[in-house]
């Protein structure tokens, strides 16, 4: 049985979006708190760097914050310009198929 999609909702798109990439975001975060350990030993001209550390931290707790407004903003502009164009070109194809009914999963249930 084939599908077509048609549209997609625009805000639920860009929520599901952000939401994803704002996870994604939190796995980089031991790596910054990484980047910010070994930048704080990175001498400079004066000795170690001071703020090293701080840079790290920093990047862990606003990548993702960052990840996810960005994330919500290039899924509702997808979701938009997907709308916009399968009005033209008809929208992508899907290709379903029907499960086995619930009774038949749940055996005594009859």
């Amino acid at each position: 049985m084939s599908h077509t999609i048609r549209s997609f909702g625009v805000l639920s798109v860009a929520k599901m979006m952000g939401a994803t990439y704002a996870i994604l975001g939190l796995f980089f975060l031991p790596f910054a708190l990484l980047m910010g350990v070994v930048a704080s030993m990175a001498p400079n001209q004066h000795g170690q760097n001071p703020f090293g550390p701080l840079v790290g931290v920093m990047f862990g707790i606003f990548a993702p914050i960052f990840y996810g407004v960005f994330g919500f903003i290039f899924g509702a502009l997808f979701a938009f310009l997907y709308n916009l164009l399968a009005k033209w070109v008809g929208g992508v194809e899907v290709r379903v198929e029907a499960s086995s009914p619930v009774a038949d999963l749940a055996p005594g249930t009859n």
